[in-house]
């Protein structure tokens, strides 16, 4: 699996060094591309180029698999051209199994979570300094010194 950003920027300068069908060749090799967040980073013509010529290398000669955050409907964007966008769209979903996801962002959730131990850690700390109890390893007058490798006496 690769990021498109960094699968386009490997396209470009193989591009640029006259050696695009090279790559295009090494990459049909593969039983299918996994090309993570298309539409994530915003792209140039010149990349979206890039990919597009992969995307029909690719159409009926092996699979591709994309993620993105973005509907068909907002491809536009990516892709800076109606047409483009159109054509890369018809030859991704011609043969294809579309899936949908709208679940919340594992990133997101794991975030919530991480906030949600770091808050109660810090209610149980201040709570533990309310009613006099002192904690090993806790400096004095210290609600928390979590992140800090200094020894404490």
């Amino acid at each position: 699996m690769v990021t498109c950003s960094l699968l386009v920027q490997e396209l470009l300068l193989a591009k640029r060094d006259l050696k695009l069908s090279k790559v295009l060749k090494r990459l049909g090799r593969y039983d299918a591309l996994i090309i993570d967040d298309i539409g994530y980073v915003q792209q140039g013509r010149e990349e979206m180029e890039v990919l597009f010529t992969l995307l029909a290398e690719r159409y009926e000669r092996g699979s591709v698999l994309l993620t993105s955050n973005l509907p068909f409907s907002k491809w536009e964007q990516i892709f800076k051209d109606p047409m483009t966008a159109a054509a890369a769209i018809d030859r991704l979903v011609h043969h294809s199994v579309i899936l949908e996801l709208n679940i919340p962002s594992y990133r997101t959730e794991q975030a919530k979570q991480a906030k949600k131990q770091a808050d109660a850690a810090d209610e149980a700390d201040e709570a533990a300094d309310q009613t006099g109890d002192k904690q090993v390893g806790k400096a004095p007058g210290n609600a928390s010194n979590r992140g800090s490798n200094k020894a404490t006496s």
